[in-house]
This record gives structure tokens, C-alpha cells and sequence, in this order.
């Protein structure tokens, strides 16, 4: 079994390295577009832990960022920490105002670790940030969930309050870092940054402060920064988010598109200004997904407690008009994706959902799985659901559900997948994998 199992992994290597373009590349949480899309082709329908395995490498420490590629190596970070003794556990345990299953250390090691793209081997480790007696997370969560952005041969690695570090891939030497960013995420850190022209925009909203950071992608310095100016609630567990922000072109100018809790946002990405801010109306915290665009609307999902996906037609200067809002089996945690004329969610109890992207009509709605907290992924013509159960749910974009296949692997997946032509990219607990279709 042992040697089969070589063999086929063997079979699997040369295909993809015979495919391997070094201008393939996944930037960014959700691809290149920050829409969940991948140009990628040649990807296998089915796979699991022997089949179509091009490799599996253990990733030292824990993560949930989604992996990022560039001149054919794969990004992704980790943290490795040092849990806490029972006595110190306990005492922490007991002084927060978090009711929610903890984790909680003494330290922390934040770390960027490189894997190369034909062969599985990790050829970088590189320690970027360190953190004693860090905040506690939730228990699910990591220190490492924030995805980095990869440019040019450098890596913008996030992990929330704990700073923001870039790397140059090809020296392994970290060029700067940035820790004033600083807020009581109370489950840990979740939002990822994204990059435009010469800034990092980054969401900092805790149950302390709430407000959003540009930072120049070259030096680190800090270039604007903006309190979130809505009014929250009195329970500050209700103040906190993990979204990430999407820049559109509205009336030929940029705009951030900026979700957080209670309010969506709307800021000039040169100077931070605050353009407009809307309700959504109705109770709307730790949201996590990222806007989506298209038709001439942003589709926005609200968060806890009740979440709706809200289509909107966005100004420049006063805030959204809304299109249509749908409230069923929409997600909490993970983003929408849009792929024609349809968008695709998946819910936290395990329901998948096709609506019209127009008019916001109910296309199909089907149990696919458990529980989704990683947003879905459209490449090479196919829809890719990551379950946290391991499982992959791989469906055909179509107006009637059709599904092509169930790939199991072992642990727990909270990770989106990535894909660069001839692999996909998945992480779970238990590693990093890269499934090619063997030749045959």
C-alpha cells in the first residue's frame, strides 16, 4: 500500500511540475481579484488522503490563513505558542468577560513559513513577531488566521494586535514591523489586510477601539488612520468584527468598502476620509466575510446574531441604496462568491445557497456538509465549499444544484483553499496539501 500510494504521489509531482508557470500566482485572501475567483486550470474534481496527492507537508505550529503563492512557493503563516500552566489558565480565564471556550498562552512565535510549490519541501521558517502573555482567542481560532498578501517578492504577514511584518521571500530578511495597532480582539485576530498602490488597509476593531489603518507597504509608517464613528452598543461583546475590506470604483473614483459592527463604511483610500456610513439596520457583529462586486452592486453579509446579505447600489458621497436583502441560511463567517449572474454561500450549520445576484430570488438551497467558516472558491469552472469536517464539496455554477464530488481528508478545515494552474492548494490541521491530477 505504502509504495502504491509513493508511486501515484510520484505520478502526481511530475504532472504538476510540468505545468508549473512562475507567474502563477495567489496574492490575497480570496485571489488575486479579492472576489474568490482563480484563473487556475488543469485542477482535480476528486482527491483525498492517497489520491491525486501531489504532497502533504507539516506546518509547524497552527494557522488558518489561506495560502498565498508566488514564483512558485507557497506562504503561509503560523504560530506556535506556549499554552499556559492550569493555575495561570484559570486566573485568566476568570478575569475575562469572554464566556466562550479560551485558549490561552504564555507566548507566542509569529511566524511566516515558505513552501516550494513543486516538491512540498519548506525551504523558509522565518520568525517575524513574537508576543508574551498575548490575549486569549477562542478556541477554534489561532494567532495566525489573518492571510498575508504577497507582491513582488514581498510578504505582508497580519496577526492582528500583535503587528504586521513584511518579509522579503528571496533574502529571508524582515524589512520592517509595525505593532501600534493595538486592540482587545477578545477571540483573536481575523481580519486580513489588502493592498492599494502603495498602502496596506487594514480593519482594527476590537471590544475597545474600532478603526482602520493605512500603512505604507514600503517603510511600515503609518499613514492615515480613522476611528469608526458609528454608535455601538452597550454590551461590548457586541462591538467587535473580523471583516475585511473590498475597494471599488464608484463614479470613476476608489473607494473602501469597509464592514464592521453594526455599521458598513465607506472611506477615500488616499487620506482615510470618511465618505459615508450606513446601518444595517439590524443587530450585526463579528463579521468575518468580505464583500463582493458585481452588476453594479456590492453584496455585503452582516454578521451575528441573524445574518443578511444586503445587494447594494453604491455613491460617492452619501450612503448605499439598498437593492434587496436575503435572510436565509446566510453566513456569519464565511464570504459570498459570485460567478455570473449568481452568487454562492454556504452556511454555518452546513446549507448551501444559489440566489440570483440581480434580484436577490432564491435559485436552490442544499445541505452539503456541517459547518462552513471558509469562504468557497470558483476556478476552473467549478465551485470548491471547504467544510470544517475536511471535507470539500466541489459543485458545477449552475442555476440547479449539481454536485461533482465529496473529497474527505483528516482534521479540521477552516482554511480556504487556493489554486494556481495544475494545483490545488488546501490546509487543514493536520498539514498543507497540494492535490495535481496524475497523468495518465
Amino acid at each position: 500500500m505504502r509504495s502504491w500510494i509513493s508511486v501515484l504521489s510520484l505520478t502526481c509531482l511530475v504532472c504538476l511540475a510540468s505545468t508549473l508557470n512562475a507567474a502563477d500566482r495567489f496574492a490575497e485572501w480570496r485571489g488575486n481579484d479579492g472576489q474568490g475567483h482563480s484563473n487556475a486550470v488543469n485542477l482535480p474534481v476528486k482527491w483525498s488522503e492517497t489520491r491525486n496527492v501531489a504532497w502533504k507537508t507539516t506546518i509547524p505550529g497552527s494557522g488558518w490563513s489561506t495560502p498565498v503563492v508566488e514564483n512558485g512557493v507557497v506562504w503561509v503563516t503560523t504560530a506556535i505558542d506556549e499554552p499556559a500552566n492550569k493555575d495561570e489558565f484559570e486566573r485568566r480565564r476568570k478575569a475575562s468577560t469572554n464566556k466562550q471556550p479560551l485558549r490561552i498562552s504564555d507566548s507566542v512565535s509569529l511566524r511566516a513559513v515558505g513552501v516550494d510549490l513543486a516538491t512540498g519541501k519548506i525551504v523558509r521558517d522565518v520568525e517575524l513577531l513574537s508576543e508574551e502573555k498575548p490575549q486569549q482567542i477562542h478556541y477554534v481560532n489561532t494567532y495566525a488566521s489573518p492571510s498575508p498578501v504577497i507582491e513582488d517578492g514581498r510578504l505582508y504577514c497580519h496577526y492582528g494586535t500583535y503587528g504586521i511584518a513584511c518579509l522579503d521571500v528571496k533574502s529571508g530578511e524582515v524589512l520592517w514591523r509595525n505593532k501600534d495597532m493595538r486592540v482587545e480582539h477578545e477571540n483573536g485576530p481575523g481580519s486580513s489586510p489588502i493592498l492599494w498602490q502603495d498602502r496596506l488597509i487594514i480593519h482594527c476593531d476590537g471590544i475597545d477601539k474600532q478603526y482602520i489603518v493605512a500603512l505604507n507597504k514600503d517603510t511600515g509608517k503609518e499613514v492615515w488612520r480613522t476611528d469608526r464613528t458609528g454608535q455601538l452598543r452597550d454590551n461590548v461583546q457586541l462591538r467587535k468584527s473580523y471583516a475585511t475590506a473590498l475597494i471599488v470604483q464608484v463614479e470613476g473614483k476608489p473607494l473602501v468598502v469597509s464592514p464592521a459592527a453594526d455599521w458598513l463604511y465607506g472611506y477615500d483610500p488616499q487620506s482615510g476620509r470618511e465618505l459615508w456610513k450606513m446601518s444595517y439596520g439590524e443587530l450585526g457583529f463579528s463579521n468575518a466575510g468580505r464583500p463582493i462586486q458585481g452588476h453594479g452592486m456590492v453584496y455585503v453579509c452582516t454578521g451575528y446574531m441573524k445574518s443578511q446579505l444586503m445587494a447594494l447600489k453604491l455613491h460617492l458621497d452619501k450612503p448605499p441604496t439598498v437593492a434587496w436583502r436575503f435572510k436565509k441560511q446566510v453566513p456569519n463567517v464565511g464570504s459570498p462568491l459570485m460567478v455570473g449572474k449568481q452568487i454562492y454561500f454556504a452556511s454555518d450549520n452546513g446549507i448551501a445557497t444559489c440566489i440570483d445576484a440581480i434580484s436577490g430570488e432564491s435559485r436552490w438551497v442544499q445541505r452539503i456538509g456541517k459547518k462552513f467558516w471558509a469562504s468557497p472558491l470558483y476556478a476552473d469552472g467549478k465551485i470548491y465549499f471547504f467544510d470544517s469536517t475536511g471535507d470539500t464539496t466541489v459543485i458545477a455554477p449552475s442555476t440547479d444544484f449539481r454536485r461533482l464530488s465529496i473529497n474527505k481528508l483528516e482534521g479540521t478545515l477552516y482554511a480556504a483553499g487556493s489554486a494556481v494552474d495544475g494545483a490545488m492548494l488546501i490546509r487543514t490541521s493536520e498539514g498543507l496539501y497540494c492535490f495535481a491530477n496524475a497523468r495518465k
